[in-house]
């Protein structure tokens, strides 16, 4: 069903940029985050300035992410939201200057403003955790910059969001929202090449529903358009890997734990993870294509 964009102020949509279709890879993409907020979960307030900022996402880059995902507004569970002057602030800058030095760059927001800005700042993707409902928007500046869009399943802002984790069937149900999600953005004028389906896990999802929606990565493969996993040291990680006494395993000793997801996904055939620690996940999709790519002995003959 077509989002219904009447009566929506329409945003001017930034220059008309080449379309960053990455080169044929055989193995799943990287993608390094880059949050440039004070209070996101796992990063925030770890790059203060625009310089520690570059100098985190030129490192990523260099260890071999295929793509930096910045952010200025903080989407951990309960996070409040920013004005869209001070989420262009924060992010603009360390854009301008990552894509400057050559890094294929996404930014991470909901904001069509934000993300049209994002793009004449050299951007060449639009990570929206909302899959475009929060801004409708976004999809004009998506349709008429030719950018990549990353549409995650959502069911509201950071604040409320666990009050809708509620689902018989959660393999079912978001792969029947982000198709509707995908129809509604084509019908609306982008390219379906664009497009790329993001499971959310963590948004609006109890940890039994991101362990059922990993288990079920194939059938969201399977909807045609690339995936894109996220699931670098969220929670769901931290309780399964707490201690014998149930404390939950801190943020900054989930890594492992990650990089398990991250072969986990580049197995199932997902275009790409979002992580942290870059290297590490660099390092097995890598490994991953090299098996893949072994041709499948027959076996032995017997009889």
């Amino acid at each position: 069903m077509r989002a219904d964009l009447a009566g929506v102020e329409r945003v001017a949509p930034a220059r008309k940029v080449e379309r960053w279709f990455p080169p044929p890879l055989d193995r799943c993409r990287v993608m390094g985050i880059l949050n440039v907020t004070p209070d996101s979960f796992s990063d925030g307030g770890r790059y203060p300035d625009m310089y520690a900022a570059v100098a985190h996402g030129l490192a990523m880059h260099g260890a071999g992410a295929d793509l930096v995902d910045v952010g200025g507004e903080s989407t951990r569970p309960g996070a409040g939201r920013i004005s869209a002057g001070e989420e262009r602030r924060r992010v603009l800058p360390v854009i301008t200057e990552l894509s400057r030095a050559g890094v294929p760059v996404s930014v991470d927001t909901t904001r069509a403003e934000v993300a049209a800005a994002a793009i004449e700042a050299g951007a060449v993707m639009v990570n929206d955790v909302s899959g475009g409902c929060a801004d409708p928007g976004m999809v004009d500046v998506v349709a008429g910059t030719g950018v990549r869009w990353v549409l995650m399943h959502w069911r509201g802002h950071s604040r409320d969001m666990y009050a809708r984790a509620h689902y018989r069937d959660v393999v079912t149900e978001v792969s029947a929202e982000l198709t509707t999600r995908a129809e509604a953005a084509v019908a609306a004028g982008v390219n379906p090449a664009q497009l790329i389906l993001d499971p959310g896990l963590g948004f609006a999802k109890e940890a039994g529903h991101d362990w059922t929606l990993l288990a079920g990565l194939d059938r969201l493969v399977a909807l045609g358009c690339p995936v894109l996993v996220g699931a670098s040291r969220k929670s769901f990680l931290g309780r399964l890997l707490a201690d014998r006494r149930g404390q939950v395993r801190p943020v900054q000793q989930r890594d492992a734990g990650t990089l398990a997801i991250t072969v986990l996904a580049a197995q199932a055939g997902v275009w790409g993870v979002r992580v942290h620690d870059v290297g590490s996940s660099v390092d097995a999709v890598l490994t991953v294509a090299a098996a893949r790519a072994q041709p499948r002995s027959p076996g032995p003959v017997l009889g």
